[in-house]
């Protein structure tokens, strides 16, 4: 599928970058190549503040470009409209399974990080504050997905390989031609019927590798709500980014 001082990931390998002039802002322009891929495409990268184009097979760059100087107006408009950063820090708010929950630094505890009474509290020094919070989610969102794969390809008659939990700026998950399945670990922070949708649409593509009718019946068999959850991810999913 698809903050303050921290370090921003690194674009994925093989991605071109360019910095678009747009009202005398230098915003950063990545262009990715898809094999698979129909048409020209162009998104916000809320990661990065910027945008990024997306390239069919055989497309020239500097198609891409000109796509996005001539839609200038609307990334500024998008980027314009996108949530402030919300770093991780003492006393800010971070959303667990879609409830704001405030964070509390514990200096004088021992550990990493725990949810309690509605908090989530994190122990040692501030300086690692923003790390073993991005730790603890990481490890929250495997504990969710792990066993919600499991039980989807059960009942697909299907069996899962590796899991793996990346930062991922375009897709929300993925599944490989070889039963692996990645998922970027953000998705903890949103409502868990969002959570349980992304799972259900990698397992259903142990199955069923294209988005076919067949696909959108097995989805509809493992989770609930998948129109809601699809909706929500289009309006909201750009603002986890906006996070730590």
């Amino acid at each position: 599928m698809r903050g303050g001082g921290r370090p921003r990931a690194a674009p994925p390998a093989g991605d071109a970058c360019y910095s678009l002039d747009i009202e005398g802002r230098a915003v950063p322009l990545r262009v990715r190549r898809n094999g698979r891929a129909r048409r020209l495409v162009l998104r916000i990268d809320a990661a990065a503040d910027g945008a990024v184009v997306t390239l069919p097979p055989g497309v020239p760059v500097e198609d891409g470009l000109d796509m996005a100087r001539q839609r200038a107006a609307w990334i500024a408009g998008r980027l314009a409209a996108l949530p402030a950063r919300r770093p991780f820090a003492d006393g800010s708010r971070v959303p667990f399974l879609g409830v704001e929950h405030p964070v509390r630094h514990r200096s004088g505890c021992r550990g990493t990080a725990w949810l309690e009474d509605g908090e989530i509290h994190v122990a040692g020094g501030a300086e690692h504050l923003a790390r073993r919070l991005t730790d603890w989610l990481k490890g929250e969102a495997r504990r969710r997905i792990a066993p919600k794969v499991a039980d989807k390809a059960a009942r697909l008659g299907q069996t899962a390989g590796r899991i793996a939990l990346r930062d991922t700026r375009s897709r929300w998950g993925s599944c490989s031609a070889n039963g692996n399945l990645s998922f970027c670990w953000r998705l903890v922070m949103a409502p868990e019927t969002v959570l349980d949708y992304v799972v259900a649409h990698e397992v259903a593509h142990l199955a069923e590798r294209g988005h076919s009718p067949r696909f959108w019946r097995a989805v509809a068999g493992l989770t609930n709500d998948a129109e809601g959850a699809r909706a929500w991810l289009r309006d909201n999913g750009d603002g986890l980014h906006r996070y730590g």
